[in-house]
């Protein structure tokens, strides 16, 4: 469910940094600068003519070969899910972020500089409120190859847990946790990337890591090292004294931490995972994850963003002070229990208005209708409706309590799926055309978890209670 809590944020001030391309080994600079409302992150190459700007979502995706690549007009960004990891980590919602080359400077192989260059440069809040994503179903997805999995579960607070296993006894099993955002900086920003040794030659031999040393990565050694693999990485790194360590990691290198390798992988994932374009509000639990799988979920939610967009999905917090509670709404209208159908009024405009019921087990109607099974009935759903439009129409009179709502005419109305006792449905109701001789004409969606249950056009008329008919 999409909704609008906090303030967005921008940095303060223009900072840069040079470093070296982990893979292309190319020396870039990288300036971040402050940002307008509703930006978001977007990437600019300003050593091409002319300049490609890319924001920093699925849809720019490119590719997740050891990293993370977004792509647009034929222009690459590679290696952005440390950046991106550090701007989550400090609640940066809108930035523009120049380079000056075709990869994001490794640096020390962690997000700590990213972090520590936002800090002195400062956060600023911005006018309008950040919109995120509140999970309210799990969304799960698997990789059978890797058996990697990520689910994605509600809760109030966003939180990480990941595990890993590459099935080697120098590395183990390892675990890692993030409580909440705010710990980002201390707890995961130092972690560094890794590598095991066989890998680190093979990506050699693809001519990648070009900008690597031994001071921006941990190389675990999980097979025997022969004489002639130690001499071809004196030569790649430039030393004789590289070895492996008795903790079978290459020597030059000490942990910040023992699980240090599962704590880089959850600031890899919360880089990926940025790029769904806003950020979630839910627990992620993470098995083995990748760049491949990470921006797989980041795929699939903002696929389920884009659905909820486009139904028009309601975008406040259900938490929140309501406009209007159940007292005020029995000022505006005539139902009274149990036939009122509305208890809260949370946005109201002169053409629109979003209500909820919360749906009990206690509803008297339940006793009737399906006992076993209880499922609200459909023409009650329609009533909550109308209702609720009622309250928008009463809205556009000056004294409202003068005035009665009839049903004229329902049309296209649909029920997608039930309603069940426990649920609480979401009003959604918008004037089709302006109020004309006291005429109104309205298109309403109810929602339940975030899904449509049902939909329905609502023709009605507005009659003084002086005129209204007598029985």
């Amino acid at each position: 469910m999409l909704q609008k809590t906090v303030p967005q944020q921008t940095l303060s001030n223009e900072i840069s940094l040079k470093g070296k391309g982990l893979h292309t080994g190319h020396d870039v600079t990288i300036t971040f600068k402050p940002a307008p409302v509703n930006t978001g992150i977007v990437f600019v190459r300003v050593d091409v003519h002319p300049i490609v700007k890319i924001p920093a979502t699925v849809k720019f995706l490119e590719s997740t070969d050891r990293r993370t690549t977004i792509a647009k007009d034929g222009v690459k960004i590679n290696t952005i899910e440390h950046v991106m990891s550090s701007l989550v980590g400090l609640s940066v919602d809108n930035c523009f972020i120049e380079l000056n080359g075709p990869e994001v400077p490794i640096m020390e192989g962690s997000s700590q500089t990213f972090v520590e260059a936002l800090k002195n440069s400062g956060v600023q809040v911005q006018s309008e409120l950040r919109e995120e994503y509140m999970v309210t179903k799990p969304i799960e997805i698997s990789d059978s190859k890797t058996g990697s999995e990520i689910l994605v579960v509600p809760s109030d607070e966003t939180s990480i847990n990941v595990m890993v296993d590459f099935g080697t006894s120098v590395l183990g099993t390892q675990n890692a946790r993030l409580e909440k955002i705010e710990d980002f900086a201390a707890e995961i920003a130092p972690c560094r990337t890794f590598s095991f040794l066989h890998d680190l030659q093979s990506m050699l031999n693809k001519g990648l890591i070009k900008g690597g040393d031994l001071n921006n990565a941990i190389v675990y050694v999980d097979k025997p090292v022969t004489e002639n693999n130690l001499k071809k990485l004196h030569k790649v790194f430039g030393r004789k004294d590289i070895k492996v360590e008795p903790n079978g990691i290459l020597n030059n290198l000490e942990l910040h931490h023992p699980n240090e390798a599962a704590r880089h992988k959850l600031l890899d994932l919360l880089g990926d995972l940025s790029l769904i374009g806003l950020p979630i509000r839910g627990k992620i639990i993470a098995s083995k994850p990748g760049h491949h799988i990470n921006t797989k979920m980041a795929q699939k939610i903002a696929s389920v963003i884009q659905k909820e967009r486009r139904l028009k999905m309601p975008n406040f917090n259900l938490n929140a002070k309501p406009l209007m509670d159940v007292n005020q709404i029995t000022e505006m209208l005539p139902h009274r229990p149990p036939f009122l159908f509305v208890d809260k009024i949370f946005e109201l405009t002169s053409t629109h208005v979003v209500g909820t019921k919360n749906v009990t087990i206690n509803e008297p109607f339940f006793q009737g209708h399906f006992p076993g099974a209880p499922v609200l009935p459909g023409v009650l759903q329609i009533e909550g409706m109308a209702q609720t439009g009622g309250v928008l129409v009463m809205n556009n009179y000056e004294n409202p309590q003068d005035y009665i709502t009839f049903f004229a005419k329902i049309e296209s109305a649909r029920f997608k799926r039930p309603v069940f006792p426990g649920d609480t449905m979401i009003f959604s109701l918008e004037l089709l055309r302006p109020i004309r001789a006291g005429i109104s004409h309205m298109g309403g969606r109810i929602f339940v978890n975030g899904q449509v249950t049902t939909e329905a056009e609502l023709l009605a008329k507005i009659v003084h209670r002086d005129k209204a008919p007598q029985p």
